[in-house]
């Protein structure tokens, strides 16, 4: 076939026809050919003018954005901070690289990632049941592990039942998209976790936030606001990941309750933390388990596990086992982490002990730095004590200095954090000794005077 028979045509255009042709006749002679969906010449035009940045990866904007900063820390010298590899369980110490580091880059809080009693369940787990239960509960997946676990959540909330979810941040994000929607309102705090974020935005309902930990503000806008609305959720963290700090939950509560709305409270970061047994901010602040809605954590963190859940009535609970997507739709929690969130959750109950000294040594550490002169915001230190270094740069050279100095911290960079909020994170343990935290804030005030 002559491509002068074809005038008119763009040379792309007749190359595909001619293709097309050749395959027909391989049809007739019974040959196999792949599959091509036809195109019209119209529709091949206009695929000529479509950017490449449409279609190429490279060329996605948050990807050209993070090889900037990428390439603007080569430039100046500033060695990445993430991705470091640990070689064994991170504690109160760690090892990378073949060297042992001060650790405060996990939140392992009370050391139950690592103890016998915990690793031993999850191997007890995988001879009996294997190490996946091979489909979502609702059709197979269900095993015993996840209802005694699920049970003692429920009891330890003082609530009537809980749903654990194989993963935190989606915890939140089907909890949310699912029960709310359009017609409804969600208030947050304006630190809150992406996790809310993301999940507000699913749900369709209308979305504001409200300055930190300020309840009264809250209140406010829920004067003018409620009557707009179906039903409203407000959320709160228990303890702030980035800052350390925790509301006054009793305000809220009695907010919620005036206008009808709904509370749910992520204790991602308080659960196993606060209280004097570790039972978390409602133990803090001697609440019943109903006072919230939607109790809501992680059990990545003092439960040793991966995942979420969420606990209060039964009505909800039930609720999202039988429609919310992410449980639905999704395997059921492997039984060794359900096995050893489950031992780490027996282990609290008997060694109150554990969040006892964390609090103690977070405390300890919250007032050296500050004698020190070190920022460290509106932190509690219960757990997570931050050093506010005022910009991004400055957070990696003081974390890079200190690994170099044999602790382990991460920066907070720019947009988890406003650029000029940039710090650096410690997560407390219950393992550290207060020779390791001297020896860190000294190190910590030293670098932040040369830097």
């Amino acid at each position: 076939m002559s491509r002068r028979g074809l005038p008119g045509l763009t040379s792309q255009i007749k190359d595909k026809l001619i293709q097309q042709a050749l395959e027909r006749r391989l049809r007739q002679a019974g040959e196999p050919v792949a599959f091509r969906p036809s195109l019209s010449a119209t529709s091949l035009s206009m695929q000529d003018d479509i950017p490449e940045q449409f279609y190429r990866f490279h060329l996605h904007p948050g990807y050209q954005q993070l090889r900037i900063m990428n390439d603007g820390a080569a430039r100046l010298g500033v060695s990445s901070p993430f991705f470091k590899q640990h070689d064994g369980i991170a504690g109160a110490t760690t090892r990378i690289n073949g060297r042992e580091y001060i650790n405060f880059g996990s939140y392992n809080y009370i050391g139950m990632s690592g103890d016998a009693s915990v690793t031993a369940a999850a191997k007890a787990a995988i001879d009996r049941y294997g190490t996946s239960v091979s489909a979502s509960r609702i059709v197979s997946g269900e095993r015993p592990l996840h209802r005694e676990f699920e049970k003692a959540l429920a009891k330890t909330y003082g609530v009537e039942d809980s749903v654990t979810f194989v993963s935190g941040h989606a915890t939140n994000v089907t909890t949310i998209g699912y029960l709310f929607g359009a017609k409804d309102l969600i208030l947050h705090d304006a630190l809150i976790h992406n996790c809310t974020l993301q999940g507000a935005q699913l749900s369709g309902a209308r979305r504001l936030s409200f300055p930190h930990n300020d309840w009264a503000a809250l209140d406010a806008i829920l004067n003018e606001q409620r009557r707009h609305f179906e039903r409203v959720l407000i959320v709160v963290e228990g303890i702030y990941s980035m800052d350390g700090d925790f509301p006054d939950l009793p305000k809220f509560i009695a907010v919620k309750q005036k206008h009808r709305a709904f509370l749910m409270v992520d204790e991602a970061h308080s659960f196993g933390v606060m209280g004097k047994h570790g039972l978390g901010i409602r133990e803090h602040f001697h609440l019943q388990g109903p006072e919230v809605d939607i109790w809501m954590g992680t059990l990545s963190k003092v439960l040793a596990g991966c995942g979420g859940y969420i606990a209060g009535e039964m009505a909800l609970v039930e609720h999202l086992k039988f429609m919310a997507p992410g449980f639905l739709y999704s395997v059921g929690m492997p039984p060794p982490v359900a096995a050893a969130s489950l031992a780490a959750l027996e282990c609290l109950h008997r060694e109150p002990a554990r969040p006892q000294k964390l609090q103690a040594l977070g405390h300890y550490f919250l007032d050296k730095a500050k004698a020190a002169g070190i920022d460290t915001g509106s932190s509690s230190g219960l757990a997570v004590i931050p050093a506010i270094t005022g910009s991004s740069l400055k957070a990696v050279r003081l974390s890079d200095a200190l690994f170099k100095r044999g602790i382990n911290v991460q920066p907070i960079l720019y947009p988890a954090v406003p650029e000029k909020s940039a710090r650096l994170r410690f997560f407390m343990s219950y393992q550290h000794t207060e020779a390791q935290i001297n020896q860190t804030i000294q190190a910590l005030a030293e670098e932040v005077d040369r830097l």
